[in-house]
C-alpha cells in the first residue's frame, strides 16, 4: 500500500522552520472566484505549498509576496483583487487576500491554517475503504474510519484521522462527529445493516448526519429496505440513506474509480 501524502499543514511549517514566508489567504470572495475563502498558500523565496487558485491570480500574489520577503519596509496590506479587470480572468468575481509575513521558526497555530474541513466517518478497511481514505487525506476532511477487523489501518496516519476498532462497529455510530458524512462499505452485509439502522436511529434522536451513504446495487438496498422497515423504520427516515453512493456515470469498479466518485459526490454536497 503506498504512501498517505502528508497534510498541507506541515509541509508549511516544516519550510517554515528553515526560512522566513509569507501567508497569503483567501479572507472572502464575491461572485465566480477559484478558490473559496479560508483557502491559504505559503510564500517563499523559491519555494511555494499550497494553492489558492493558480493561473494571473496566483501568479500576481506570489509577486507580491515575494516583494514583502525582499524588502521588510513594505507593508502587508490586503489586496481586493476583481479578476475580469484587474487580471483579465474569465471567472469575474472578487477575491479579497491578505499577506502575513511569517518569521523563520516561529509557530503558526494550527487552527489558522484550518480549511473548514468537512467531517467524513467511514466504516469499512477493505480495498475501496483504502483507497476512498487516501483521496480523502489529500481533501479538507477530517476522517473517522472505523472497522471491526484488527490490522486493517496502515501506520503513520496524520492527526485528523481516528481510527476505532468497533465490536460491535455499529456502537461507533453514537460518538460520531456532528455533521459527519457517513460511508457505509464493510467487509460484511451484516455489518452494513446494522450500521444504517445505527445512523437512521441517531437521525431520529438528533437529525446530525446530514449524508448517509451506503455501498452497493439497487438490489442490495431493496433488501436492506425490507429488513429496515420490519425494524420498525418509516419510508422518510428510509429516504435519507443514499444507495448506491457516487456520482452517475463514471464506468468502472476499480476500487480508485470509486472512490473518486464517491468523493466527488461528497464534494458536490459540501459545494
Amino acid at each position: 500500500m503506498t504512501d498517505f501524502p502528508p497534510e498541507l499543514p506541515e509541509l508549511l511549517l516544516d519550510q517554515l522552520a528553515r526560512t522566513p514566508g509569507v501567508l497569503v489567504r483567501v479572507e472572502r470572495t464575491q461572485g465566480s472566484v477559484p478558490r473559496e475563502a479560508g483557502t491559504w498558500m505559503g510564500v517563499f523565496a523559491d519555494h511555494v505549498v499550497g494553492t489558492i487558485g493558480g493561473g494571473h491570480l496566483e501568479h500576481e500574489a506570489i509577486a507580491q509576496a515575494r516583494r514583502l520577503l525582499h524588502d521588510q519596509s513594505l507593508p502587508a496590506n490586503a489586496q481586493r483583487v476583481a479578476l475580469g479587470p484587474s487580471l483579465g480572468q474569465c471567472c469575474g468575481g472578487v477575491v479579497h487576500l491578505g499577506f502575513e509575513r511569517l518569521a523563520q521558526g516561529l509557530p503558526v497555530p494550527r487552527e489558522r491554517l484550518a480549511m473548514a474541513p468537512m467531517p467524513v466517518a467511514l466504516f469499512g478497511g477493505g480495498h475501496v475503504g483504502h483507497a476512498l481514505a487516501r483521496l480523502l487525506l489529500t481533501l479538507p476532511c477530517t476522517l473517522t474510519w472505523v472497522d471491526s477487523r484488527e490490522g486493517i489501518f496502515p501506520p503513520g496516519l496524520p492527526e485528523r484521522v481516528r481510527c476505532e476498532h468497533a465490536e460491535p462497529v455499529h456502537d461507533a455510530v453514537q460518538d460520531l462527529p456532528a455533521g459527519s458524512q457517513v460511508l457505509i462499505m464493510s467487509f460484511s452485509h451484516a455489518e452494513d445493516l446494522d450500521v444504517v439502522a445505527a445512523c437512521l436511529k441517531r437521525q431520529r434522536a438528533h437529525g446530525d448526519l446530514p449524508f448517509i451513504g451506503l455501498i452497493g446495487s439497487q438490489t442490495k438496498w431493496a433488501s436492506f429496505r425490507q429488513r429496515l422497515l420490519a425494524q420498525g423504520f418509516s419510508e422518510d427516515e428510509l429516504a435519507q440513506v443514499t444507495c448506491p453512493i457516487g456520482v452517475p456515470g463514471l464506468q468502472g469498479k476499480e476500487p480508485e474509480v470509486i472512490a473518486v466518485a464517491v468523493a466527488a459526490q461528497l464534494l458536490m454536497r459540501r459545494a
